[in-house]
């Protein structure tokens, strides 16, 4: 496995920003999870259902996706480079991963435990900047012990690492970590948004993953994100598309995550930056109510696990209630959401987010091996038996981002290098409505009221604060993707 490691003194070249900023705690959004059996061979649905999940392998997602198709025509992500960026990072990573590609016969990546490199091979590799990590201080008790925030750090990194490659098996990992997640008071975005800068810098990547957010209303006031916007700027430059996840707390934000570590609700529907970013592809979340153990076709089943499904037959995707979704109250409406499919929900003045979607709900997750230290004090928590090494059913749009950053680096490959931001070319081919029925599953049922006391939004015909434009019939969209992206 192939590792970097920079020095913090002037490594990256961009200006460091001030300590004296006030930034809020970097989560990873990453919902919730459950250990569903140990050993290295995936569980059963059976074991699933034990649960309370319905789990997917990476064949039925591809299924219910349509990528097979692309697949089939040699699209795959080859040629390309995935960079994910996770505070931390996993330093079983290349083991982990080893183990959930020989469990499905997803493609070995060069830089996998006990893989021998051959010519031509996907490369997963990891790239440390400020240092390795376990090399600062762990987080204050504020945010929770150091074990307990690291460990929910290496469910992040495991989802993103294996989801990602299993969309795009041809495309390269880098997996891109900062040693902490809050430095010397001053919390992690500063540091990430920095290593974004280095990898765009360096052209180390054409696609960019960001499983993590915050409520826009828990930074000090709107200008204090505008400094951390110069890997997103650079990127648009660079032909280096950006996707963020659209958070798990449905429209609720809060000053701090979680907000019992001393944070408080916020008192109006927010939204969560970075995917509410103009410059960041969005990517919100549903239950996906397909059936997990069909390789072939998107086929809608409800008569199992979540009661999502269940209460809505017939529908392959349900709206998911904790996707994070809404109108920014920092960054106006971009001109490339002027023109939406019929029926949406109206944009008025202000970003709307997210702009598309993909599972997400944990009742319906993907499965993750996971490697967790074996005397169970990994500080997660898994019920009466303690978290270990095995099997995780995990959701969340920390699921649904890497997951659409596997599919941007197939359409990167079709269109033979970075396309760049997506967002004009997406909302393109949502106006024409031929086009838009082809191409995306329009998701009408759900809402995203997940706290009570904070209205929501209901998913609607169209654009709307839940799911975006809809989920992805990848074979479809791809390839108009790029011609829209060459054409915007």
């Amino acid at each position: 496995m192939s590792s970097l490691a920079l020095a913090a003194s002037g490594a990256l070249a961009v200006p460091t920003v001030s300590s004296a900023a006030a930034y809020p705690v970097v989560h990873p959004t990453l919902a919730d999870y459950a250990q569903v059996s140990a050993g290295t061979t995936p569980p059963t649905q059976a074991q699933c259902a034990s649960a309370g999940r319905r789990c997917f392998s990476p064949q039925a997602v591809r299924a219910a996706y349509n990528l097979g198709p692309l697949y089939t025509d040699g699209f795959d992500g080859r040629g390309q480079t995935i960079a994910v960026f996770d505070s931390y990072g996993s330093d079983t990573m290349a083991h982990d991963l080893h183990v959930f590609d020989q469990a499905f016969g997803v493609t070995a990546m060069c830089g996998e435990e006990g893989v021998t490199c051959q010519p031509g091979m996907p490369t997963f590799s990891t790239l440390h900047v400020q240092g390795s990590p376990g090399t600062t201080a762990p987080p204050s008790t504020s945010q929770g012990t150091g074990q307990e925030d690291k460990s929910a750090w290496a469910l992040e990194v495991a989802l993103d690492v294996e989801t990602a490659h299993a969309m795009a098996p041809g495309a390269n990992i880098l997996l891109v970590s900062t040693p902490t997640a809050e430095t010397l008071g001053v919390q992690g975005f500063p540091a990430l948004m920095d290593a974004e800068q280095y990898v765009v810098d360096h052209h180390l990547a054409n696609v960019i993953s960001q499983s993590f957010a915050s409520a826009e209303g828990a930074f000090a006031s709107a200008q204090s994100i505008e400094p951390l916007r110069h890997a997103f700027k650079s990127a648009a430059l660079n032909g280096v598309t950006v996707l963020g996840s659209s958070g798990d707390n449905g429209t609720a934000g809060s000053t701090k995550t979680p907000v019992k570590s001393g944070g408080t609700t916020l008192p109006y529907p927010s939204v969560e930056w970075p995917a509410s970013d103009p410059l960041v592809t969005g990517v919100g979340g549903t239950y996906l109510c397909t059936d997990p153990n069909a390789t072939a076709g998107r086929v809608a089943d409800s008569t199992d696990n979540p009661s999502k499904c269940q209460a809505n037959p017939g529908a392959a995707e349900v709206g998911w209630t904790f996707a994070g979704g809404g109108f920014s109250r920092v960054f106006d409406k971009p001109g490339y959401q002027s023109a939406l499919p019929a029926g949406s929900t109206p944009i008025g003045a202000k970003r709307g987010v997210p702009d598309v979607a993909l599972q997400a709900a944990p009742g319906t997750g993907a499965l993750v091996y996971v490697s967790l230290p074996p005397d169970g004090n990994s500080g997660l928590n898994c019920g009466a038996t303690p978290c270990s090494t095995g099997w995780y059913d995990i959701g969340g749009t920390s699921l649904s981002c890497p997951e659409w950053a596997g599919l941007v680096s197939i359409a990167d490959q079709i269109n033979g290098g970075g396309l760049g931001p997506i967002n004009p070319a997406l909302y393109k081919l949502g106006a024409d409505p031929a086009t838009y029925a082809a191409d995306f599953n329009d998701v009408t049922i759900g809402n995203n009221t997940a706290d009570p006391t904070v209205p929501g939004y209901s998913a609607t015909t169209g654009w709307d604060p839940i799911t975006g434009l809809g989920t992805p019939n990848a074979a479809k969209l791809l390839p108009d993707l790029v011609s829209a992206a060459r054409t915007s």
